[in-house]
């Protein structure tokens, strides 16, 4: 026969079926074995009668979890099974045989971390990473639906984007390079033929952190587009989210119930989200939370935290002091002491999931903020011809992947957004 998924088989509902998978669960007696086979689709119980497999029993007797078996047999509806139906095998196979499975109940979240290449056979991790492959191609089918070209930035790049101090060097041949922070300074010479693209493309940071919220490797959702600026990227930035946030619930709901998540809460995520700016953050911060923070500081983990308590959506805080950002976030002439730029804060202490900006297209305004941030101008010419030869207004943002998956799946770490997270003090398997 034919092998069909185990929701497939479901969906079927009756008649002889054919499945495989990795047995998920087993528990039996001397005449009946229960094997509950799991694929990526579902789980199903299959029960094996000693009447029929005499001769095979010892076999049966000794299937362990994650044996890869073959089924075949009669499916029915039983609403005691685990999903619902049941298979009465006819037939089956034990493809690949297994030893005792090392991960059982209660075990710590450092041993799951060991055997993260097992780990991640969970129904749990199925769930996540089913959820994160939607985010992706809905960012992805976003901008290409908007005219957006996808563009590959190069990994080993010469120059820091986001912060000297958070940099990897690497030997490169017989120079010193550094793995990419951000796309950014190259997408920014690429749409001066192509106009909008983007990016999905690892991404690098060292930062020295033990959080719940930082990856040392992780992935970043990156758009550039010329002609635009703030307002247009903000319209940008919130209906990307909105998408992304309506896909996972149309596709992903099943996920997001076993993952613990109330989809009803999120279906109210919708166009437009909430903006303020960094003053106006300050000021809900004292009037509401009894916190002062002086005007220049960066916002930390704990005042975003008490920020998005006041919001059920994700909130656009704009505006933040120029002197703290990076060196391509322009002076809102409007208010100088400020620059062009946004970040985007996930309700429920998710934090920043979306950080960008207008670009400045000054080039000594670049040169000074460069100096003040102890970097050389000299090194960044080939960035600043992008400036000389046709410039005009651009901007763009980067989402963090890992972080928006976080949000959305619910999770306590944002290690469980990986599958194989590289962090400070973890870097194998």
């Amino acid at each position: 026969m034919t092998f069909l998924s185990i929701q497939e088989a479901i969906t079927r509902g009756s008649g002889k079926v054919a499945v495989r998978g990795w047995v998920y669960r087993e528990r039996g007696s001397n005449q009946l074995k229960f094997i509950v086979l799991r694929d990526s689709t579902n789980i199903i119980q299959c029960v094996l009668e000693r009447g029929r497999f005499e001769k095979e029993w010892s076999e049966i007797d000794k299937i362990q979890v994650e044996a890869s078996m073959e089924m075949e047999g009669v499916i029915k509806e039983d609403k005691r099974a685990p999903s619902g139906y049941e298979i009465s095998v006819e037939s089956f196979k034990v493809v690949g045989g297994s030893d005792t499975f090392p991960i059982t109940k209660d075990q710590s979240p450092e041993f799951l971390l060991d055997v993260r290449h097992l780990a991640i056979r969970s129904r749990r991790y199925s769930a996540i990473f089913k959820v994160k492959n939607t985010i992706l191609q809905a960012f992805r089918n976003y901008y290409l639906n908007d005219g957006y070209f996808e563009w590959t930035p190069p990994i080993f790049q010469p120059n820091q984007c986001e912060g000297g101090s958070t940099l990897f060097e690497v030997k490169y041949y017989k120079e010193k390079l550094f793995m990419t922070q951000s796309w950014q300074l190259y997408g920014e010479s690429g749409i001066f033929g192509l106009e909008k693209l983007f990016t999905i493309s690892p991404c690098f940071r060292a930062e020295k952190s033990k959080t719940s919220r930082h990856l040392s490797e992780f992935w970043m959702a990156e758009m550039e587009a010329a002609w635009m600026q703030l307002p247009q990227l903000i319209e940008s930035v919130e209906g990307c989210l909105a998408f992304i946030v309506k896909e996972v619930v149309e596709k992903n709901e099943e996920e997001l119930k076993l993952l613990g998540q109330d989809v009803d809460k999120l279906r109210k995520i919708t166009v437009p989200f909430p903006r303020i700016t960094y003053k106006d953050a300050l000021k809900l911060l004292k009037e509401k939370e009894n916190v002062e923070v002086p005007f220049g500081k960066d916002l930390r983990t704990v005042e975003e935290d008490l920020i998005v308590k006041h919001f059920d959506k994700p909130v656009i805080v704009t505006n933040y002091p120029k002197a703290i950002m990076a060196f391509y976030k322009p002076a809102d002439p409007k208010d100088p002491e400020t620059a062009l730029c946004l970040d985007v804060l996930a309700p429920e202490g998710y934090g920043e999931i979306v950080g960008g900006s207008q670009r400045d297209i000054d080039i000594e305004s670049l040169k000074k903020a460069l100096i003040d941030m102890g970097e050389k101008p000299e090194h960044y010419e080939w960035y600043f011809d992008s400036r000389r030869y046709g410039s005009v207004p651009h901007s763009g943002y980067g989402m963090g992947v890992e972080r928006v998956v976080a949000w959305l799946c619910k999770l306590d770490n944002i290690k469980d957004a990986i599958p194989f997270p590289r962090t400070m003090l973890r870097w194998k398997p």
